[in-house]
């Protein structure tokens, strides 16, 4: 092999090795309380990347269950196009149903599970109900992004294996006084982050 060649193979194989290096993933710690310092749980954070483009991959599918009564989560969070299935575990038939513009839909009386999953196509939020039992409420928040989380008891939240990229960083609390406010960080992840968010939230329901 000639000097020329060699040095042609070289370059190639060290570009190829460059190639399949991943990109640098860091992770955002999130911390999210209410007006008067207490942790707010079940806030859904998602993050948006201001330069990259999102991750060619199907969204991944959820459950919604209902259990004596009450929806199980209450509140959920998906991408944008992902299939939710609601079994019904109770003994009693439910008709579950939406009239949210981002999603309008009946699951007539039934028992167990539904022939089919429910696809969310738009993002936006999705308030469900009970058409026979008017206590039972679930929030779903449908997103533009793979990169959510949704807060713990203690307000925590973390989402890992994010591009090291600038995000706007959104809080959204089914308890918010104003519904359509969308508290927002711009937050440049060149490493691991952490970051606050203060929500002014209704008082939980007892």
């Amino acid at each position: 092999m000639t000097r020329s060649k060699w040095v042609s193979v070289a370059l190639t194989g060290c570009l190829t090795a460059l190639l399949a290096v991943p990109a640098q993933a860091v992770s955002l710690q999130v911390e999210v309380v209410d007006q008067s310092g207490q942790p707010a749980a079940d806030t859904v954070i998602y993050a948006v990347p201001m330069s990259t483009r999102l991750p060619a991959r199907p969204p991944a599918d959820a459950i919604i269950d209902q259990v004596r009564r009450q929806f199980v989560p209450l509140v959920s969070v998906v991408q944008t196009g992902a299939s939710i299935s609601f079994p019904n575990k109770d003994n009693i038939e439910h008709d579950v149903y939406s009239f949210s513009p981002a999603k309008k839909f009946e699951l007539k009386l039934y028992h167990g599970i539904p022939a089919h999953p429910v696809v969310f196509d738009k993002p936006g939020l999705v308030v469900m109900g009970c058409n026979i039992h008017d206590m039972m409420i679930a929030y779903l928040l449908v997103v533009d992004t793979p990169y959510f989380a949704k807060t713990d008891a203690q307000g925590h939240a973390s989402i890992a294996g994010l591009p090291a990229d600038n995000y706007q960083v959104t809080a959204w609390s089914y308890r918010a006084l104003d519904q359509d406010a969308r508290p927002a960080q711009k937050l440049n992840l060149g490493a691991d982050v952490s970051a606050k968010f203060v929500l002014q939230l209704k008082p939980e329901a007892m």
